[in-house]
């Protein structure tokens, strides 16, 4: 069902003015203005929310549900009178124990939702009752996407010495909560049977599967049966970088030079502590001393961390710390140098599997190479060089044999190094249907066209006999346009390039 405000609208609202209403789609960004004449309908479009600019036009438009709980009416007088008897079940079960408050508590949340049901269809949390919409067993699983895929469907699992621990481990936290809600009266039994799948429920439903992991588990290999196949050789014939271990008493001072090395070569370093204040303290270290450094921890919320990671790409801080993010998902080719301080303090951390994922963030350079600080060789440090190292052999013997000479990878920046569901594309998309013109930038309008990255560039950042204030005076007037367009992106990136050349004082002013 679809409210109507018309003073602050937001997905899964409409909004009426005169003979035009406008519905915020629940399911997507657009918004749909359908124009009346009269009784009749004239028009029917997409708009776009933020600008109110007209994206297409439709003969016809499937609108579909705000809320994804849609049953019949027989159906739902069915599951009031099961809510109902569970309900009472539940409160003559409460009083028994003297648990009088949790018994009031209970009857009024339930029959409040119970004649929200009757009423719009619907209530707060409806979610918590849906065995009684589904016809399930007390016990018995919900229905999920799996359900809709044929008896033979392969499922690939990335990263899965991360992701299955996860589908593990979601039953019972799923589980503790909902007990706790149950115990006090919030909710009543049904509300545990609207829970993920037991792992042993998504084993039965998944009988075929490719786990993709460089660090897989016990459970992995042993699901397997002994059939693995290894992906060493890297079509840009990289090779896993060299590792070096260093005992020293200063660890911090060595690292400052290492910085200072990589800085001039003009390449990038990941550094990882134990700690989030060990980060912190760190980057204040390094920025007191002329480094442009910052941090990243579970307290960066996400967006800024997909920001941290443009930046350190495009130069804007040329050394990133952290704690145990630097890990699975990270592609940044310009990262040359992996420091790994305290690498011998066995644990989470610094186990093998840690490690040898740590150590993959510098497999995208040429130049990589990681450093560990140590005042001993642990057996978890001592399996991640051992297994690093075979890599490396392999691949080195490989380019031998076909001639293959590794060559840099080469990636834009301003996409973000971390994927959110595409949010960067759709912006892209987005601005780029408005304009009716790709997603490129030049000092002319007419000029825009189809180009390359590296191209678009050359053309932006670079013009030959240009003195440093002409190009900052262009490359300005171009981000103030790109930005009165809405064209985020690219005014961000126009934004890195000056702040490569301007002071950040002199380029708010």
């Amino acid at each position: 069902l679809y409210v109507r405000n018309d003073l602050s609208p937001r997905p899964g609202t409409f909004r009426v003015k005169g003979d035009t209403v406008d519905i915020f789609l629940a399911y997507a960004e657009e918004v749909v203005r359908v124009v009346f004449w009269d009784d009749e309908i004239d028009a029917v479009e997409t708009i776009d929310p933020d600008t109110g600019c007209r994206i297409m036009n439709y003969d016809v438009y499937k609108v579909y549900p705000a809320n994804l709980f849609i049953t019949s009416q027989d159906t739902q007088q069915q599951a009031i009178r099961l809510i109902q008897d569970d309900l009472m079940t539940q409160v003559e079960l409460f009083n028994s124990q003297g648990k009088t408050m949790e018994a009031k508590r209970l009857q009024e949340r339930v029959e409040y939702d119970l004649e929200m049901i009757r009423q719009l269809g619907r209530c707060s949390g409806i979610e918590n009752y849906s065995r009684y919409f589904d016809g399930r067993q007390p016990g018995e699983r919900p229905y999920c996407l799996l359900d809709f895929f044929p008896d033979d469907f392969l499922l690939v699992v990335d990263e899965s010495h991360v992701t299955v621990p996860q589908i593990r481990a979601m039953y019972g936290g799923d589980r503790s909560r909902k007990e706790a809600l149950v115990n006090y009266g919030f909710r009543l039994p049904a509300a545990l049977d609207n829970r993920p799948l037991t792992f042993e429920e998504f084993q039965e439903m998944t009988p075929q599967v490719i786990y993709v992991s460089a660090t897989p588990t016990e459970y992995e290999l042993a699901e397997s049966e002994g059939v693995v196949v290894e992906q060493i050789i890297r079509p840009t014939g990289l090779l896993d970088p060299l590792i070096e271990v260093r005992d020293t008493e200063y660890p911090v001072d060595d690292l400052m030079e290492e910085i200072r090395r990589e800085i001039n070569l003009n390449s990038r370093v990941l550094v990882t502590t134990l700690t989030k204040r060990m980060a912190e303290e760190l980057t204040d270290y390094l920025l007191k001393n002329g480094v442009k450094a910052t941090y990243i921890h579970s307290e960066v919320d996400t967006l800024s961390r997909v920001q941290i990671m443009d930046d350190l790409r495009s130069g804007v801080c040329d050394v990133l710390v952290g704690v145990n993010l630097l890990r699975e998902g990270l592609d940044l080719p310009e990262v040359a140098l992996v420091a790994i301080l305290d690498a011998d303090k066995e644990g989470f951390l610094r186990s093998a599997r840690s490690l040898t994922q740590t150590i993959g963030r510098a497999a995208r350079n040429v130049r990589g190479r990681v450093i560990m600080y140590a005042h001993k060789i642990t057996e978890s440090m001592q399996q991640a060089i051992d297994e690093t190292m075979r890599h490396r052999q392999i691949q080195q013997a490989f380019n031998i044999e076909h001639h293959i000479e590794p060559k840099q990878i080469v990636k834009p920046t301003g996409a973000g190094a971390l994927s959110l569901g595409g949010k960067a594309e759709e912006v892209e998309r987005k601005n780029a249907r408005r304009k009716n013109t790709p997603f490129k930038y030049s000092e002319s309008a007419s000029s825009a066209q189809p180009q390359t990255q590296a191209a678009e560039d050359a053309v932006l950042y670079e013009r030959p006999g240009e003195t440093v204030e002409e190009k900052c005076e262009r490359l300005t007037r171009m981000m103030k346009q790109a930005a009165a367009e809405f064209d985020f992106i690219a005014a961000a990136r126009l934004r890195d390039e000056l702040l490569k050349i301007l002071p950040k004082e002199k380029l708010k002013g």
